[in-house]
């Protein structure tokens, strides 16, 4: 009898959880993004933000929590319930680059993995008197002349000088990095031939490529990158497995239902592959990608560890 009566309780309480995910959003969703309004994570997070409440039939709110290279937002939002209505839209600095140069109170673990959304290489630039005109020309030139030639990046310990010393221990180079507040601070320095190298992301040079005030020999993707056709892909340059890209994702609290994931992974993946989108991305010169649930977690974990050799050689590690 005591049984018949466990089965029945079973059975019910299977029934009443399937209506749950079924009906899933209830209510609005908070969509938390760890930088201030108006910066590529922002706009992209937004316009997809649009598409997923269309596809998921309920309202997105956006919280910007800027603050600490995105460790704010992160902080913050490790704390939320795990119930699918708090979403995280970062970019991977602030998951597998800050937590190498700063204290900070979440691990990979503090989250749960639901998809990646889009990505895009960094580049490298010199101006056209520079004695290279290719990828490799430009890396043997850097490794004749050690710590000759200066190059802008996002920060002392940012994803962009990682991802270039990734290269530059690899082919044993010594430049000297000086940081700016961002790509855009980075490229009018550049510009001012305050440094001899812009290292950032790609939207911001490409009009100074096409009037040949720049040119750009090197982007931090294993593969070329059709709109810089003088930039030598690492692949090229023997050099694929130090990638490093600028990439975007959703994540949740950690302990989110994986039934939830499996639901937010798929319309992400539609919301991302929506033509609007991808001219949207490709604007912006990024293109999409979808990573879920645990190979995204994977990934991530590839790229700290990595990263994390690089900061101990730079003597950044925290």
């Amino acid at each position: 009898m005591k049984i018949n009566k466990i089965i029945v309780a079973a059975a019910l309480l299977g029934c009443t959880s399937m209506p749950a995910l079924a009906d899933y959003p209830e209510r609005p969703i908070e969509l938390t993004i760890p930088a201030g309004a108006g910066g590529g994570t922002d706009t992209s997070a937004r316009k997809l933000a649009l598409l997923l409440e269309e596809k998921l039939g309920t309202s997105i709110a956006v919280l910007n929590v800027g603050g600490g290279g995105g460790s704010v937002g992160a902080s913050q939002f490790m704390q939320a319930k795990p119930d699918g209505y708090a979403l995280f839209a970062t970019w991977n600095s602030p998951l597998t680059t800050v937590p190498q140069v700063q204290n900070v109170a979440y691990t990979l673990d503090s989250f749960t993995p639901i998809a990646s959304t889009s990505e895009t290489a960094y580049t490298l630039c010199v101006h056209p008197e520079f004695p290279a005109e290719t990828g490799e020309e430009f890396l043997a030139e850097l490794a004749a002349n050690p710590d000759k030639y200066t190059y802008g990046n996002d920060g002392i310990g940012g994803t962009m000088q990682l991802a270039a010393e990734r290269i530059f221990q690899a082919r044993d180079i010594k430049a000297v990095a000086i940081p700016f507040g961002g790509a855009g601070e980075t490229l009018q320095n550049f510009l001012g031939k305050h440094v001899d190298i812009y290292g950032g992301s790609i939207s911001p040079v490409l009009p100074y490529v096409e009037s040949k005030e720049a040119k750009c020999l090197v982007v931090t993707s294993a593969a070329d990158v059709p709109a810089l056709p003088q930039a030598a892909g690492l692949e090229s340059l023997g050099l694929g497995d130090k990638e490093t890209l600028l990439w975007r994702a959703i994540l949740g609290p950690k302990g989110l239902d994986q039934a939830i994931v499996d639901k937010l992974a798929a319309v992400i993946d539609e919301a991302v592959n929506d033509p609007s989108y991808v001219e949207f991305l490709a604007s912006k010169g990024e293109v999409p990608n979808v990573v879920k649930g645990e190979a995204l977690g994977e990934r991530l974990k590839a790229e700290f560890d990595a990263l994390a050799v690089v900061s101990k050689n730079l003597g950044l590690a925290k």
